[in-house]
């Protein structure tokens, strides 16, 4: 049943009732008039774009009660077909009659949308917000991101896709989107962005034909001889010992999609799937494929709270902190000086208040009374701590061990990244995510248009 107009209102908070329903109204318009389709679209775009967050949810919202097949369009048919048994002649043609009643009438827009000029990259924003807001919303907006997904597996494989390396000789606006769209580890100069594409590095892109100028992910990558286990290892700047020669690793130290509208598509793993595919035929000797990854939220959003007491999300528990430590680390913690108006026996707020300071990355002599249990901690959030989909808590764990990847305990780099933008999000611990060659050989057969993909510009 419907909600009234002003029920909605009051769930969404101050927004512009006017300016939604011109919103919804420009949506319909966009199924009514194909000649007037380029028009329509610029304007519904710039009004969408010119919505706060929760004008753009009752947007959504009234596209899925209004624009749905009716009711009354499919009873008699679903009368009929129950009324029928599977071996009449009549049982396929009534289900073909169903598939088609049922085709949902909000993809015939999505589908005109697509062919206008910036078409697709407009479904991808909009798809970017709806997830955004499904977050975070008390309704329920499936329904229309089913219907977005249901075209982009369709537009997102065969002939459509395009891998290419990018290298010194790239186009200069392609090298300048990529050092602008790393969000892993920002470059401050287009420089940087060069010595990430020397001869013991490489960056590929994955492109959609229809967004040439723009890829839908990219991943950097760093040659090495073993495992890279701290982000030096992999930044390493011109002038250092550096050569490919004796490289037997590839390390995947910054993936990146710069479409949010794709999440959930899988097409981190087919890039992934390609590359390793392709450093394998470059040279023989790369046999080992890992990451070098960050753990965002862990301190911020875990391992804080965790020793605030704020527990009731997680698996772990509060009093569960101090069984990661030996009866000599708690001492050594313990032993540390505190706040006057702090218990000097009360484990985690001690705790707490030494990492809630950076001053302890300075001091050899804690870090090591750390590295253990913190890992071991990390570890923990990593492999064990789950999401209501029972999805691990961590966003990027979620992507390589949905993706196939392994990791273990001994897999944590502990002082790996010892920036403050390190310490801040995790304490400086970094993972090393790993990919085997294995791994490759089974996805091959998960992916239909794998060897469809076109590669460009792979060999040096």
């Amino acid at each position: 049943m419907n909600k009234d107009k002003s029920e909605i209102d009051k769930e969404t908070g101050d927004v512009n009732p006017k300016l939604i329903e011109d919103g919804i109204r420009l949506f319909q318009d966009l199924d009514d008039d194909e000649a007037l389709l380029d028009v329509l679209l610029q304007k519904f775009r710039a009004l969408y774009f010119s919505m706060k967050e929760a004008e753009k949810e009752r947007v959504f919202m009234a596209i899925i009660e209004r624009i749905e097949v009716p009711k009354a369009d499919i009873e008699p048919y679903l009368a009929d077909l129950l009324g029928c048994d599977p071996e009449d002649p009549r049982w396929h043609a009534l289900l073909s009659q169903i598939r088609r009643l049922f085709y949902s009438p909000r993809l015939k827009i999505f589908q005109k949308i697509s062919r206008a000029p910036g078409g697709l990259k407009f479904l991808l924003d909009f798809r970017g917000d709806l997830l955004t807001i499904q977050r975070y919303s008390r309704h329920d907006l499936s329904p229309l991101d089913a219907d977005i997904v249901f075209l982009f597996e369709m537009w997102f494989q065969e002939g459509f896709l395009y891998l290419e390396e990018i290298t010194l000789d790239s186009a200069y606006n392609q090298i300048v989107l990529i050092k602008e769209s790393d969000m892993v580890h920002p470059m401050a100069s287009i420089e940087e962005m060069g010595q990430r594409l020397g001869r013991d590095r490489r960056c590929f892109a994955l492109y959609h034909r229809l967004l040439p100028s723009e890829p839908i992910v990219f991943i950097e990558v760093a040659l090495t001889k073993g495992l890279a286990r701290t982000v030096s290892h992999v930044m390493a700047r011109e002038g250092t010992v550096r050569g490919n020669e004796k490289a037997d690793t590839a390390i995947f130290y910054s993936i990146n999609n710069t479409q949010n509208g794709l999440a959930g598509l899988g097409l981190g793993k087919m890039l992934i799937g390609k590359v390793v595919d392709s450093l394998k035929k470059e040279n023989e000797k790369i046999k080992n494929f890992s990451t070098l990854s960050p753990i965002p939220g862990f301190w911020k959003n875990y391992f804080k709270p965790l020793l605030e007491g704020h527990d009731k999300n997680f698996a772990m528990k509060h009093g569960d902190v101090v069984s990661f430590f030996s009866k000599k680390a708690v001492g050594k913690i313990l032993d540390r000086p505190v706040e006057k108006t702090m218990d000097p026996l009360d484990f985690n707020p001690v705790l707490l208040s030494i990492l809630s300071d950076d001053a302890w990355t300075k001091d050899e002599g804690l870090k090591k009374v750390l590295q253990t249990p913190m890992s071991k901690i990390a570890y923990h959030y990593i492999a064990n701590e789950k999401n209501r989909r029972q999805k691990p808590l961590n966003p990027v764990a979620g992507f390589h061990l949905g993706n196939g990847a392994t990791v273990s305990v001994r897999n944590i780099n502990f002082d790996a990244n010892p920036s403050p933008r390190g310490i801040k999000e995790a304490c400086g611990i970094m993972v090393n995510y790993i990919y085997s060659f294995h791994w490759l050989s089974q996805i091959r057969g998960s992916f239909r248009l794998f060897d469809k993909i076109e590669v460009r510009g792979l060999f040096r």
